[in-house]
């Protein structure tokens, strides 16, 4: 089992990078080929090996020109942040930065919010202000929320729920699953699965719409996996928000793993990893999924066919300096190869999560197709 210090690497890794030539780079990319010190007057040399393993000189990133101004001061806010100790410091069970989005949301979008119980599993019920709409009277969304299953509750259930219920005119059902350090995979899928099947007893499933982002994302597809398994009938779509279904061997894996951590997250890179062994179990280094295979279907559909390609209509939402983003595209190229109906959408310059903040233009874009998304799908 991994340490909970491990965990914490993972999930927040430590804010701390290797200054080389005025940037952001590893340690290794701050010599020429050969291990000679970069000459301060010449462009440092990319250095390729012989795997293909790339070790690229320090670089200055800029904003993206394609965001719009909002946009571009939700990323210099949002790398600000991640800088401050403060701002990711949870008061009454929600990270600092994140109650601004949470009060301005409230503003923007009313919803009336009952606390309740589903099949005893906890959750938040989330309604539209003025009521559901009437093509949705027979039509509902479940929530799972992010946090590495660890945490974020109830601020993540909030910002995903809020602005979907109230702006789709839909019932969203936001499931307090059970999280680590104190449980252990399959606890949120069976939480899941009990809330399913509870409201299965209302609604049929293909009017049932599933979504989540982070952790909630890749327990969606997790989910579905466990649905499968116990022979409960699939939802009638799915969105795999900023997450995806591939292994979770080492952060959500992929290029993304090296290439979105200083311009996302203002963090150094993961260290590139040993060659992850062909045969036997791999494990996460989250600690709700590390005494499970991380490339058992129940945890990482992507590894099945036989899984995947009865996966209903999935939405996959991302940014390009997601951590997520290999992930996510992997998991669409899978579905798209199996003969699944998948839409990718990829925001351009933003981040993990990017859509918490209701204000820029980019996150509105974002709610109005996860809304049509579900629209177009539910009951059809």
């Amino acid at each position: 089992m991994r340490s909970f210090s491990t965990i914490r690497r993972w999930v927040r890794p430590v804010l701390h990078v290797v200054l080389c030539a005025g940037g952001l780079a590893l340690a290794a990319s701050c010599q020429q080929e050969g291990g000679a010190p970069a000459d301060p007057g010449e462009t440092p040399a990319v250095v390729v090996e012989p795997d293909g393993t790339v070790h690229v000189p320090a670089m200055t990133v800029p904003v993206s020109e394609f965001l719009s101004p909002e946009g571009q001061t939700h990323l210099a806010d949002h790398l600000y942040a991640n800088r401050q100790a403060e701002s990711v410091k949870l008061v009454d069970g929600v990270p600092a930065y994140l109650r601004g989005y949470m009060d301005r949301q409230s503003e923007l979008y009313p919803v009336v919010k009952t606390d309740t119980e589903i099949a005893g599993i906890h959750v938040f019920d989330y309604a539209p202000e003025e009521g559901v709409s009437a093509e949705n009277k027979r039509r509902v969304l479940i929530n799972l929320h992010g946090g590495a299953f660890l945490t974020c509750w109830p601020a993540c259930a909030e910002l995903e729920s809020v602005p979907i219920a109230a702006l789709g005119g839909i019932r969203v059902v936001s499931v307090d699953y059970r999280q680590g350090p104190d449980h252990r995979f399959p606890a949120a899928s069976e939480d899941v699965a009990a809330v399913y099947g509870e409201l299965l007893k209302t609604y049929p499933p293909e009017n049932i719409g599933i979504y989540g982002c982070s952790a909630g994302g890749m327990l969606t597809g997790m989910a579905v996996a466990w649905f499968q398994k116990h022979d409960l009938p699939a939802p009638g779509a799915i969105g795999i928000y900023c997450a995806g279904s591939a292994p979770p061997v080492m952060g959500f894996g992929g290029d993304a793993n090296y290439t979105t951590a200083a311009i996302g997250e203002a963090r150094a890179p993961f260290p590139a990893p040993e060659k992850a062994a062909t045969d036997g179990p791999v494990y996460s280094p989250m600690l709700y999924l590390s005494e499970v295979d991380a490339r058992d279907p129940l945890v990482a559909p992507t590894t099945s066919d036989e899984v995947l390609s009865k996966f209903p209509p999935t939405q996959i939402i991302t940014a390009t300096r997601g951590f997520e983003l290999s992930s996510a595209v992997y998991t669409h190229s899978r579905l798209v190869k199996l003969g699944v109906e998948t839409e990718l959408h990829v925001w351009e310059g933003l981040f993990h999560g990017f859509f918490y903040n209701p204000d820029p233009p980019e996150s509105r874009d974002a709610y109005n197709v996860m809304v049509k998304f579900f629209d177009e799908h539910l009951g059809k």
